[in-house]
């Protein structure tokens, strides 16, 4: 494939998965994944600057506004994205290059929310406005409605001045997020994937009472405009900010160089899984506004402004046993339980094992520590044993030569990884059928479903 394919491959995957996360609010891969396809493309295209377009997904500020019945509202200033940093050198270079272009530059790191991003328009202290990112540079959405239903959305300032806009994000808390999907669960609907997801779906809803009952949450990061009142530096403005009531950023600290810099994220990185909600980074930026304004921006992003991407979360677990369930063709699916942990915002215990091939290259015993993280921050999957934590006696798990439900003799087929139970009078077999023959995409029979089937 040479680079003029590969890049219309990648715009149209970046394109699809943009979709999906800024307008469906329903990603199919990590932060991660998605970043280093646009790191990709970014190169190919520095590379071979004769293919730029301008609208290439390089080019542009997150989705569009699109959302049905929400107005469309256009910005008075850009919501910008920041540039992403993935290494301790690239967080040192953009110091040291801000040391370069300015006198005596200080920084504030803090964290980076995973949530929705919404800017908060003051006319003389009340709240007229209330709008998502949208496309970052022309237009968002009005949600004045839904953001006045977050406890955390202040409408009226005790000091106020002309105008005052502030952008922040909305968020849910685990706490939030768990007892949202158990009401979900009790009414038989489907679950949500992440708080992310859960709080972006809910903010964009046209229903305010629904954004009520979810309980959202939304720090404030950033001043947009001011004017009537001057403020000289990011954490002047959070002070005046917290004395209004408005809730900004947890815990960011001030820092000197690069070292106070890369200490802050490395302390953020370690305390991530205690918070109360989802950060998928931290940022790093300039305090000083005139500093910012001397340096500016790109189309896309602030130059006064980096985000440090932490590696996917994952974390150790003990192996408690192998539960085995029979589909509709017989085949044999191990299902590895573990320990509870909270991953990606959600309570996870369980993972699929996959087939014994699987089983056999991790070397996956029963009480083994193994290590658990999300495929596109959603489907929990194993990636490693650690062997130096593994207990004395433990061996590797095998699949049994008998079917867990019927007991017949089970086979592993030809040219497969598949083992599969060889009696065609299985029950969970018979099910499975059953189950797929009235579904949707099958003969659709309502009112027929799972448990009607395995109650007869």
């Amino acid at each position: 494939m040479n680079a003029k394919e590969e890049i219309k491959k990648l715009r149209e995957e970046i394109e699809y998965h943009i979709d999906r996360y800024y307008n469906q609010d329903e990603p199919e891969i990590t932060d991660y994944e998605y970043d280093m396809m646009m790191n990709r493309l970014k190169k190919l295209e520095a590379d071979n600057p004769g293919l730029v377009t301008p609208d290439s997904p390089t080019q542009r500020v997150g989705g569009k506004a699109s959302k049905k019945g929400l107005k469309p509202v256009k910005h008075n200033m850009p919501m910008l994205s920041l540039r992403d940093v993935f290494s301790k050198e690239e967080v040192i270079s953009f110091v040291k290059d801000m040391e370069n272009a300015l006198e005596n530059p200080e920084f504030v790191v803090e964290y980076k929310i995973d949530g929705l991003s919404m800017s908060l328009r003051y006319d003389n202290g009340k709240l007229i406005m209330a709008e998502t990112r949208g496309d970052g540079i022309e237009f968002g959405e009005d949600v004045t409605a839904n953001a006045l239903m977050i406890d955390d959305v202040v409408s009226q300032l005790k000091d106020p001045f002309e105008y005052f806009e502030i952008r922040g994000e909305v968020y849910m808390t685990n706490e939030s997020f768990d007892a949202v999907n158990k009401k979900q669960e009790l009414m038989g609907k489907k679950l949500f994937a992440n708080p992310r997801n859960c709080a972006a779906g809910s903010l964009r809803q046209l229903d305010p009472q629904i954004v009520k009952e979810r309980n959202l949450s939304l720090f404030i990061f950033n001043l947009q405009e001011a004017r009537g009142r001057e403020f000289t530096t990011h954490t002047e403005c959070y002070d005046y900010m917290k004395s209004q009531g408005i809730k900004v950023i947890d815990n960011y600290k001030v820092c000197k160089n690069a070292d106070e810099v890369w200490q802050a994220i490395c302390d953020i990185g370690e305390k991530r899984g205690e918070l109360g909600y989802d950060i998928d980074g931290a940022v790093v930026k300039i305090n000083n506004y005139a500093q910012r304004s001397m340096l500016g921006s790109t189309a896309k992003v602030p130059k006064w402004a980096v985000a440090y991407k932490y590696p996917p979360e994952e974390k150790e677990t003990t192996l408690l046993d192998v539960e085995l369930s029979v589909g509709r063709t017989g085949r044999i699916n191990p299902t590895a339980v573990f320990t509870p942990i909270r991953l990606c915002g959600t309570t996870v215990s369980r993972a699929t094992m996959h087939n014994q091939d699987f089983i056999d290259e991790l070397d996956i015993g029963i009480g083994d520590t193994i290590v658990v993280y999300k495929s596109g921050e959603i489907i929990p999957k194993i990636k490693e044993v650690v062997k130096s934590k593994r207990p004395s006696g433990t061996k590797t798990y095998r699949i049994p030569d008998t079917c867990p439900v019927c007991g017949a003799p089970t086979h592993r087929e030809k040219d497969s990884s598949n083992i599969v139970c060889t009696s065609l009078s299985c029950p969970a077999q018979l099910e499975n059928h059953l189950i797929n023959f009235v579904g949707r995409d099958a003969m659709d029979i309502k009112g027929f479903g799972a448990a009607y089937i395995i109650d007869l």
